[in-house]
């Protein structure tokens, strides 16, 4: 969605939509499926500028990382940003930014497109890992089962590089 930001006066640009993002175009592997997006958000004019504030609301569906089973996860995350129209000035040189540009978007139009802060904060909402319960066995290195369904699948190999503890630790055996 485009706002245009030369539009906004006293009253704020408001918005609520539903999004549909593939998953794929996120880039996450772990990322099987992503439901709709509830977005919505107003923009209004702030001292520097703008003032973006937004939430999100959809359920993400990510592989655990143990067993590979799909997990659904429910996320709402909200979004504040400052946006500052520059213009088209020239660069010259490096720009070193301050910890006051860490929060600010700086556009050369007074156009805002949202679709790229909604794909960025989607990608910042994919965890690195999930599991699908906190004590999730995982796979078996052996033959693949699911450790969660056939607890005893293979009986694990002892690596015979330990098995002089066993004279030295008698509990081990």
């Amino acid at each position: 969605m485009i706002i245009h930001l030369d539009r906004i006066r006293e009253e704020p640009y408001r918005w609520d939509e539903r999004v549909a993002v593939p998953a794929e175009s996120l880039d996450r592997e772990i990322l099987c499926e992503l439901g709709e997006v509830g977005w919505s958000g107003e923009v209004a004019r702030a001292a520097r500028g703008f003032r973006l504030t937004a939430s999100l609301q959809y359920t993400q569906t990510l592989n655990c990382t143990r067993c590979l089973k799909p997990v659904d996860v429910p996320v709402e995350s909200d979004v504040e940003l400052m946006v500052e129209v520059k213009g088209s000035m020239p660069v010259v040189g490096e720009i070193r930014l301050q910890p006051s540009d860490l929060g600010t978007l700086a556009l050369d139009e007074p156009e805002l497109d949202t679709r790229p802060i909604l794909i960025e904060q989607l990608q910042l909402n994919v965890p690195m890992t999930v599991l699908c319960r906190p004590d999730c066995a995982g796979l078996c290195p052996h033959c693949g089962a699911d450790r969660n369904e056939n607890p005893s699948c293979c009986e694990p190999e002892t690596d015979p590089r330990w098995e002089a503890l066993k004279d030295i630790l008698p509990g081990l055996r």
